[in-house]
């Protein structure tokens, strides 16, 4: 529950003079589907609401709305005492509404303060205030609490970093309402601590913000109220203190979710996969991990372990240094891959539709020479978009039109076509709601319960305690520890994660 009970004491005490933001019968339609129908709610100054709804629900719709990236039908936004048709982006900039999108919209060749001030560079007359944008930068930076260069270029920042750059873009405009779209995924619970902390500053100085999380435990711990949409409807609205988890998932998915974590049959065969003394990256250092038919191995740590390095050196989209992988006792040398966890980068082709993203991977199962048997594609697609319960109203639509959970969904359903005897999954529920990744439980189940080996990377260590047979935790480009669940908790993941190897 909220354990913020004066902020909770204050809320009560409201009238609608506190409200900073309001939507009234919003609607806004796409070819084929109604993004959102006859949104009325609205958001009071100093508080942190939390807005819910599975993937597809409608919420991307709305901050687009808010941050006048598009256009509603009808409906009006009330900001302050003003009311709105539209917003465009300056309207809503110069308003105070800053939006931190769960994909990043960062350039990669530029330092992290250049990323900051882009567009609104600080000037000396004609002359870049460079060391005046230095010095903020690094104020915003060290009010979070962590250790990030302002000269860096942002390419060499990891997801978690790049995140927080991202953070601190919106801060930096003195925002009065910040919209935060899945802010925590890509963090550590170190990182999420600061990002709380960071939260608690801002609505302490009447910063209203709205804040969009799948993780349900956060909307406890940081939220006043809630507002949950399926369908593009507004289902509900109530303070966080007269609800709770599970009724919450009710509203979201308009059905009981009785299993969070649902438990695996599968039966632990042969080793098919085993990594022995791999070094890469000049980072990764003499890994030794193997992994059985119908086992599911979590691999746990913090930012900077190297968890995703060793993914894509055992994937072959990077170099191995040293060392040897052995698939069913046989050595293999992979030279080429793709993927990782940043789905837009390396996971995807945004331009391509639903169908062909599904099918990329398998393209030469289902051709004859050159020629694509249309049907088996378009009847893969559908299948595995209806197992994902990918929300579209078309496998021909285009994947950089869907929300940023159904793009997840395509991209795990671009390998579960594959005939794999191992699968790497690197956050393979981030930014996907509480339906969804029962769903993908369900279905990493599956695929061990049919002898598949499967290595799992998750910064959710609820999620790693659930669903894997054992533990490795990662550290320092090293394997620090190896836990059975039956004897794992979080506190003992992250001491192993902290410790120094020769002490565990």
């Amino acid at each position: 529950m909220c354990t913020q009970p004066r902020l909770l004491k204050q809320l009560e005490d409201m009238n609608v003079e506190d409200t900073i933001l309001k939507l009234e019968g919003i609607r806004k339609e796409h070819p084929g589907v109604i993004a959102l129908d006859r949104v009325n709610v609205e958001f009071k100054e100093g508080e942190v609401h939390a807005l819910l709804g599975e993937n597809g629900a409608g919420k991307s719709t709305l901050i687009k709305i808010l941050s006048g990236a598009i256009e509603p039908n009808v409906g009006t936004i009330k900001v302050g005492k003003k009311i709105y048709q539209k917003m465009t982006p300056a309207l809503s900039q110069s308003l105070g509404i800053g939006v931190i999108y769960q994909e990043f919209n960062l350039v990669p060749s530029l330092t992290v303060t250049e990323n900051i001030f882009l567009g609104c560079e600080k000037r000396h007359g004609i002359i870049r205030d460079t060391k005046g944008m230095y010095t903020r930068a690094k104020e915003l930076i060290d009010m979070l609490g962590v250790d990030i260069d302002p000269n860096i270029e942002v390419r060499h920042l990891s997801v978690a970093y790049q995140q927080i750059v991202e953070i601190v873009k919106a801060l930096s405009k003195n925002v009065k309402i910040l919209i935060m779209d899945e802010p925590s995924a890509p963090l550590t619970n170190t990182e999420v601590e600061a990002l709380f902390k960071l939260v608690y500053r801002l609505k302490e100085k009447g910063v209203t913000i709205i804040y969009i999380s799948h993780r349900m435990e956060e909307i406890f711990e940081i939220c006043d109220r809630v507002t949950v949409i399926r369908d593009g409807l507004v289902i509900e609205t109530a303070p966080l203190a007269n609800t709770n988890k599970q009724e919450l998932i009710s509203w979201m998915v308009g059905r009981e979710l009785n299993e969070q974590y649902p438990k695996s049959n599968a039966k632990i065969g042969d080793v098919v996969f085993e990594a022995k003394d791999i070094c890469a990256y000049n980072y990764l250092k003499n890994i030794n991990l193997k992994v059985r038919a119908g086992e599911i191995v979590g691999i746990a740590g913090l930012v900077g372990a190297g968890r995703t390095e060793f993914a894509r050196a055992v994937f072959g989209a990077s170099p191995i240094q040293s060392g040897k992988l052995y698939m069913n006792g046989k050595e293999v040398c992979i030279s080429s891959g793709g993927g990782g966890e940043d789905r837009k980068q390396q996971g995807l082709l945004l331009h391509m539709n639903i169908e062909e993203n599904i099918s990329f991977v398998t393209i030469k199962d289902i051709s004859r020479g050159t020629v694509i048997n249309k049907r088996k594609e378009k009847q893969i697609a559908k299948d595995y978009s209806h197992k994902l319960r990918i929300k579209t109203p078309s496998i021909k639509q285009l994947v950089k039109n869907l929300s940023g959970g159904n793009q997840q969904k395509v991209a795990l359903a671009k390998w579960m076509v594959t005939k794999a005897k191992l699968m790497i999954f690197d956050e393979p529920t981030r930014g996907i709601d509480v339906g969804a990744k029962q769903e993908i439980y369900q279905l990493i189940n599956e695929l061990a319960e049919n002898g598949m080996a499967i290595i799992m990377i998750s910064s959710e260590m609820p999620e790693l305690l659930g669903v894997s047979n054992q533990i490795v935790v990662m550290g320092e480009g090293e394997i620090k520890g190896m836990l059975s669940t039956a004897e794992a908790t979080q506190q003992k993941i992250l001491s192993v994660a902290s410790s120094q190897k020769e002490g565990v």
